[in-house]
């Protein structure tokens, strides 16, 4: 009987996984330290994990592992080469959670663009209770209708980004690969996106390339009032950079589901400033995008049993 062990379910929330247990003595952590780790997978045959690190060194303590299946999108917390190399399949699940990151992105842009929070706060702290008049007018709103929205990264999150996008009228300018000298013809450069821009969407993966992509000399780059949303990998955007950008006004704003720690340090000089939104890496978890996820993990574990399963 085949051992699966899902290292970190915690990431699901409440969701009923009996579902994995029709494959063999299947165990759930909520959450797995990595002082726990090779305990929970030295004889395990099947491995689920959302962001538990996987590399060299912890796969060559599973000494039966023959499946990791990444409960994501994201891939980079499994090194990809040497589980090819030990023999050990790997997957992930893809495009699951498309309409609920697309939905955030919008989401972000709507409260950013009507100031939202800031007027709820208001209302509830009693300035509305003493305007002289009907309204209170403080601050900044405007509509979506005719601004430019920059997408970086035009997959199918992208894609459904820019659908959206223009049921509000926005204009769409979606951005060649950073660097890249051959432009396509439905896309800009980077940098005529950071120059025209009103707001920046990121949805690109994270890695060599893309790591602080988003760092001081783009934000001086951008119109003083743009907006910078991220839904992707935290370390996209250098966050030091992105603290001066926004405590100076070298951009107007933004928002954020994803740092480049987390959970974050309790003193990040981010969450001191008045101009950023950020929500705790829930853009991807709609209750529909977690059943999309878990018939996902169930479909590669099939796959695999029935010796169907393309590897990463």
């Amino acid at each position: 009987m085949m051992k699966i062990v899902f290292l970190d379910s915690l990431s699901l929330g409440n969701k009923d996984l009996s579902r994995f247990e029709k494959f063999g003595d299947f165990i759930e952590y909520r959450t797995t330290s990595k002082e726990q780790l090779v305990e929970r997978i030295f004889d395990a045959d099947i491995i689920i994990t959302n962001k538990v690190y996987l590399g060299k060194e912890e796969l060559s303590l599973a000494k039966n592992l023959k499946l990791i299946c990444i409960s994501a999108t994201g891939i980079n917390n499994v090194d990809i080469n040497i589980a090819k190399k030990m023999n050990i399949k790997v997957i992930n699940v893809k495009d699951y959670s498309t309409e609920s990151v697309a939905q955030m992105a919008i989401t972000y842009m709507l409260n950013l663009s009507s100031s939202l929070i800031d007027y709820n706060n208001l209302s509830k702290t009693g300035e509305w209770a003493n305007s002289p008049i009907f309204t209170k007018l403080s601050f900044p709103f405007s509509n979506l209708k005719g601004k430019k929205l920059g997408i970086i990264g035009y997959g199918a999150i992208g894609k459904r980004v820019e659908q959206l996008a223009r049921v509000f009228g926005m204009d769409i300018l979606i951005s060649e690969r950073p660097g890249n000298q051959l432009k396509r013809f439905d896309r800009i450069s980077f940098e005529e996106v950071l120059e025209k821009s009103d707001f920046i969407t990121i949805h690109t993966p994270l890695d060599a390339n893309t790591k602080n992509l988003f760092n001081i000399d783009t934000f001086r780059k951008m119109k003083s009032s743009a907006f910078l949303i991220n839904t992707a990998r935290g370390p996209i955007i250098n966050e030091e950079d992105f603290y001066i950008a926004l405590k100076n006004n070298i951009i107007a704003g933004g928002a954020i589901d994803v740092m480049t720690v987390e959970p974050p340090q309790k003193d990040n000089p981010l969450f001191t400033l008045n101009n950023l939104i950020i929500t705790p890496h829930i853009a991807w978890a709609s209750d529909e995008s977690i059943s999309n996820l878990l018939e996902g993990v169930e479909k590669n574990i099939t796959d695999f049993f029935n010796g169907e399963l393309e590897s990463l």
